[in-house]
């Protein structure tokens, strides 16, 4: 387990609203990098994750969305540890650059550009810097350039390699050049199957020299291993000689394309013959309009640089037009096996919705592209309309682990779906899609509750499910289970009503006499035979946001006040205390407020990058669904924008914390809107 210490950090946030240096608010930098206390921090463009490493011009883990087999972790998809297309070596007069025999090394996340970089001098010989990004503009490719700056005479070796990962099957090695008149591109390539033979990866790497070709480099190949071949070139350099040079690696599976192996070159060589600088120009751009939907806080700097980190990586796990979902940790690790859970409905989805909907839209037809799954779901356990598995991956059939409970039992995921389809429709008004894709989730899932359910008397019971608090298990009438499919009924016949279709009385019935209970002391009962026992995370006050189904102020601070006690310290997840947050901005209690911004994720940063893990005890990072669940705590907590129950945008003075002067919100919804809340 990494520890979490934040010392040997420089943290440079003392900008002001407004007049924020680019350094301050945007950027972190680690000095005298502690491999032991080290955990890398993921660039990403949706498609490629690759987390940083301790070692000088390298990236670690690599991982490609969408490419699931069964390794390692059960009977299950899981995600794959990828080619890392950026393993590169550097050696200065024949001699490996390493941690060890550098000095004033530095590495930096930028925000604002996706860009990752590093600087140290070897001796007294010469300085080297390096960059590399995941292109946005290029999905399958990314991009590593380094400049080194001689002092004196040297000589430099650079090196590509390609090493088959864990698992892999039937490695293929090649190289090759491809000569057209006007070029020479030098292509290093593996091909090889997934574990079960199911996938094709392909990995590409060539080098971009600056001079013309004839006087470039030569490269030539060596195979070192049965698994791992590579490329290299020779440069001499002379004082004061700087050389720049680029590697551009590209990384494409058979679920992409059917021919990765040509694909994976073809991308090589279009990269190639660019120029770097375009390269990075058309990148910086298209993060530059991600960066439209942005969040301001005047008053706080270190809060200002944490919620740019949380926002950046929002946006680097996703992408427009994708067919992949979000996992609790994005692209940044194998954790969760890459399933789709809860989390990205409940907690990623609606700052995305705010900020870029075109990228959200991708999120809820993911669910829809899967509803035959869910359908056959439903069905394999004698309910009717579709249900939607706890944990998904390519297929959309259930993927959680068969000792997991949650995966036959946590019902309310089927709801969450449903709930993030409608606030879709509302924020878009797109009323085609609400035809075509929306009305198709919300009506299956409206069935689903509707087999589901029990009646008796006048009354109807959820029986024998996990809870949202997943400490519970087979309890019935649990308070956010029953809530969520009181919410998934209700959206259902408004749906209807937009599109003109019959009002579904039995839909009404069920949503208006669903069981909800309480204690004796007034607060609402988390399931029925809740005793005070502690919970893993918010259930009942999830039914005051985000379903906004108690709304009466006593009720809602009787309720939280009584379950931020049941939480424990160390293993509770970073949305929950995020979502406490919110509700005591909403309540008017600033300070509380604060409190409970601060520990919802300072305890669990990881150094060095403030990266965050799901728990205090946690070294699972990036647990995007915790900064989901603490960028709603500022858009519709502190800066007090949300949506409404007929799709209007709307603002409340909710108080910030004491010290904070404003929060603004910008690029909400098609039109860009701005929105601010001040003391």
């Amino acid at each position: 387990m990494m520890r979490k210490g934040l010392v040997i950090l420089t943290v440079l946030c003392t900008g002001i609203f407004g007049h924020c240096l680019a350094q301050d608010c945007w950027s972190i930098v680690a000095e005298n990098i502690v491999p032991d206390n080290y955990t890398g921090v993921t660039v990403s463009n949706g498609i490629i994750g690759m987390t940083s490493s301790p070692e000088p011009l390298k990236a670690g883990n690599v991982i490609l969305a969408g490419v699931y087999d069964q390794f390692g972790r059960g009977r299950t998809s899981n995600f794959l540890s990828n080619f890392n297309v950026l393993d590169f070596n550097l050696l200065i007069d024949w001699k490996q650059v390493s941690q060890k025999n550098i000095s004033n090394y530095k590495q930096k996340i930028d925000f604002k550009t996706a860009a990752f970089s590093g600087s140290f001098n070897y001796g007294d010989i010469a300085s080297v810097e390096y960059k590399y990004v995941a292109l946005r503009h290029l999905p399958n490719n990314v991009i590593l350039t380094v400049t080194i700056s001689p002092k004196k005479e040297m000589t430099f070796i650079a090196e590509s390699n390609l090493k088959t990962p864990q698992g892999f099957l039937l490695s293929q090695q090649s190289y090759n050049e491809v000569s057209p008149p006007h070029a020479t591109i030098p292509l290093l390539t593996s091909v090889a199957k997934s574990p079960t033979g199911a996938l094709t990866m392909a990995a590409s790497t060539t080098f971009l020299f600056p001079e013309e070709q004839y006087s470039q480099p030569k490269v030539s190949h060596e195979v070192r291993d049965s698994d791992a071949h590579l490329m290299k070139f020779v440069k001499k350099l002379k004082a004061s000689e700087t050389y720049t040079f680029s590697l551009i690696g590209s990384l494409v599976s058979s679920s992409q394309v059917n021919d990765p192996y040509n694909m994976a070159e073809r991308l090589s060589i279009y990269a190639n013959l660019q120029d770097p600088l375009e390269l990075y120009k058309k990148h910086e751009e298209e993060w530059k309009n991600l960066w439209k939907g942005d969040i301001e806080i005047e008053g706080d700097p270190q809060a200002q640089q944490d919620v740019h980190n949380m926002l950046y990586h929002l946006y680097a796990f996703s992408r427009e037009g994708s067919d992949h979902s979000l996992s609790p940790v994005g692209l940044s690790s194998t954790g969760y096996n890459g399933h789709i859970f809860w989390d990205t409905e409940m907690f990623m989805f609606k700052p995305l919705l705010f900020f870029h909907p075109e990228i959200a839209k991708g999120l809820v037809d993911y669910r829809f592209n899967r509803i035959k799954a869910a359908e056959t779901n439903a069905g394999l356990h004698g309910y009717k309309g579709a249900m939607f598995p706890w944990e998904s991956a390519v297929s959309g059939e259930e993927e959680t682990p068969v000792w997991a409970l949650s995966g036959t039992y946590e019902h309310h995921i089927t709801g969450d779906v449903a709930f993030a389809a409608w606030y879709y429709y509302l924020m878009t008004k797109d009323i085609q899609w609400l035809r075509d894709k929306g009305w198709p989730v919300l009506s299956k899932t409206a069935g689903f509750w509707q087999s589901r359910v029990e009646k008796k008397e006048s009354k109807y019971h959820i029986k024998n499910v996990v809870a949202a608090d997943e400490w519970a298990e087979n309890v019935d009438n649990n308070a956010y289970t029953n809530a969520i499919a009181k919410l998934n009924l209700r959206f259902a016949n408004a749906a209807a009503k937009v599109l003109n279709l019959p009002f579904n009385k039995t839909w009404n019935e069920i949503a208006e006499n669903l069981v909800f209970t309480k204690l004796e002391n007034g607060v609402t009962k988390e399931h029925d035979t809740y005793s005070g026992k502690e919970i893993k995370q918010a259930d009942v006050n999830l039914l005051a946001y985000p379903l906004n189904l108690i709304q009466d102020k006593e009720q809602i601070i009787k309720d939280l006040k009584y379950y931020q006690e049941k939480i424990p310290n160390k293993q509770t997840p970073a949305m929950t205390k995020a979502i406490f947050a919110l509700l005591y901005s909403r309540l008017g209690d600033g300070g509380t407020a604060y409190k409970w911004f601060k520990e919802s994720y300072e305890p669990n940063l990881l150094s060095p990058f403030r990266v965050l893990a799901e728990t205090e005890e946690g070294d699972n990072p990036y647990f995007i669904t915790g900064a989901g669940g603490i960028l709603q705590a500022m858009i519709m907590g502190f800066a007090g924008v949300d949506i409404d129950d007929k799709g209007v945008l709307k603002t409340t003075k909710n108080t910030l914390p004491p010290h904070w002067k404003r929060v603004t919100v910008k690029g909400i919804g098609a039109e860009n809107l701005t929105f601010s809340n001040s003391q």
